[in-house]
């Protein structure tokens, strides 16, 4: 009798025990999550982020954990300095941001997940005693620019661009080639025919002009700049763009290419499929480059592609890394 009682004793003693040592842990963890906001990652077909809009105050903590649900994923915020988190899948990590200024910044996967990945978008808005910061509109919108319209280059080089050579004219050139609007808002193509009319130029060769411009072009960037293009187009881009930019990428290569479809769609981010897709456009095709002017590159990087499924990375990039990118795409063309 007394082995019986001691038995169930043994028994209630060992599960309220495990019982617990549960409800101990479970509080622990409750009084550690506190006010942590908790995020799955799935794939977009599968639903993207948990979470898509987030609120928050200058200067206050946000605390984040997250998690993938089915494949590795990237958790980053655009226009900031916080640093890129991964997520792998059953794994579980922390982050917290800050934000010394309000404003509405954008949050996205930084890893190429599937067609749709760029659709992994959530909102943080921040607010503070201070005012948002407005800033301009873009420079292809002050201008009136068509970013969707064709804008074939006029004119091409007939043999590779030399920059270096293009440096020993500059004493030979209007005054008005060395200011920055006139590079914003001009083609390469559009300043070699002004140059190539200028009277105190008649001596110069088609290409030598040609040459000047690549020149140009480059004073108005530096070598950081390009390095900084260089990276945020591998990481970007590339998927779909290709690494040479000839519009290859893993992500795109059973699409038709874009001469073999015509789009019209009123949403420039309505594309949920691949479906009605073509192919970027091969960047280092100079008649398709050297037509656009950095004005117009800018746009297309920061509105996306009409009906194209080109990502609109305007919440996402600096104007600093906007022009840093702009600047490595004509690298393609020279």
């Amino acid at each position: 009798m007394k082995k019986e009682v001691l038995a169930r004793f043994l028994v209630v003693f060992f599960v309220t025990l495990v019982i617990l040592i549960f409800v101990l842990g479970w509080q622990k963890n409750r009084s550690q999550h506190t006010g942590t906001i908790l995020i799955h990652a799935r794939m977009p077909e599968n639903g993207g982020w948990s979470v898509t809009s987030i609120t928050g105050e200058t200067n206050q903590p946000i605390n984040l954990r997250l998690t993938s649900d089915d494949v590795v994923h990237g958790f980053a915020v655009g226009k900031s300095d916080q640093p890129t988190v991964e997520l792998i899948p059953g794994e579980f990590v922390e982050t917290t941001l800050l934000f010394d200024e309000p404003g509405t910044y954008t949050y996205y996967c930084t890893r190429w997940c599937g067609p749709n990945h760029w659709r992994m978008r959530g909102t943080i808005d921040v607010q503070g005693e201070e005012a948002a910061v407005t800033n301009p509109p873009p420079l292809y919108l002050q201008l009136g620019i068509d970013i969707d319209a064709p804008h074939e280059a006029d004119v091409i080089p007939s043999e590779p661009v030399l920059l270096q050579k293009g440096a020993a004219f500059a004493e030979d050139l209007p005054a008005y080639v060395f200011e920055q609007e006139i590079y914003l808002t001009n083609s390469p193509a559009n300043v070699w025919s002004r140059l190539r009319a200028e009277p105190d130029l008649s001596a110069l060769s088609d290409e030598d002009v040609w040459n000047v411009v690549g020149w140009v072009w480059q004073e108005n960037t530096s070598p950081a700049a390009i390095k900084t293009g260089e990276s945020l187009y591998a990481e970007n881009c590339a998927a779909c763009h290709g690494e040479t930019g000839e519009g290859d990428g893993v992500m795109v290569r059973d699409l038709p290419k874009p001469e073999a479809e015509a789009h019209d769609m009123d949403d420039p981010h309505s594309e949920s499929t691949t479906a009605g897709l073509t192919r970027p456009h091969d960047l280092t095709d100079p008649d398709h480059l050297l037509g656009a002017s950095p004005a117009l590159l800018s746009g297309k990087i920061i509105r996306g592609g009409m009906g194209t499924g080109m990502p609109y990375w305007g919440p996402i990039f600096t104007s600093q890394q906007i022009d840093a990118l702009v600047s490595y795409l004509y690298t393609f063309a020279w």
